[in-house]
């Protein structure tokens, strides 16, 4: 990755989040398995910041199976359990338990819809919404779609998935593209 190249501010404080920034963030992902692994660590970070999920992220791939939502929706007090010992986790038991819980509802709505994919992509027609902010101080927090999203998702029984989780997830997964207009990933996305 070129270090000359104009990014959004946030990815040049460290690495890790230079190399999410410029293969991750914002692409549009209609995969479940990666939307469930966003789900979990989107949760995972409430109240936090991203870098440190982003840090952990590889205890969470072997803590939760790999991100596969059906032997996560199997995990009992046990697994609850053994994931609180995990240090390389965040350790909080609602997080924890709301992550197992929303398994088993991610399950009922790929069920229901064919995927997940299908349920969260027509919030926005299936299409991600392209956004021309020139500072970060423009980003909002939430918006009146993420309020629709988690309103919905809050609804059927989502647990810590409220609509700034909810707007963070649509950055991550590209359902919006929230890059800069200088940034280079801005125009690599359109």
């Amino acid at each position: 990755m070129d270090a000359n190249l104009l990014r959004c501010p946030w990815s040049d404080t460290d690495a890790l989040y230079r190399h999410y920034h410029d293969t991750e963030w914002g692409v549009p992902c209609y995969d479940d398995h990666k939307l469930f692994e966003f789900l979990v660590l989107e949760s995972a970070q409430a109240g936090l910041s991203w870098i440190t999920v982003l840090r952990k992220r590889d205890n969470y791939r072997k803590a939760f199976s790999d991100f596969d939502a059906q032997k996560v929706a199997r995990y009992n007090n046990r697994s609850v359990e053994r994931l609180m010992k995990n240090a390389g986790i965040v350790r909080n038991r609602q997080k924890i338990e709301a992550a197992i819980s929303n398994a088993r509802l991610f399950l009922e709505i790929q069920g229901e819809h064919g995927s997940f994919a299908n349920y969260f992509w027509q919030f926005s027609d299936g299409k991600p919404v392209v956004n021309h902010f020139h500072t970060m101080q423009e980003v909002p927090a939430t918006t009146a779609l993420s309020d629709t999203i988690s309103k919905d998702m809050k609804k059927r029984g989502f647990r810590f998935f409220g609509s700034t989780i909810c707007y963070a997830h649509m950055q991550a997964v590209g359902m919006v593209n929230d890059h800069l207009v200088s940034c280079f990933r801005h125009r690599d996305l359109l």
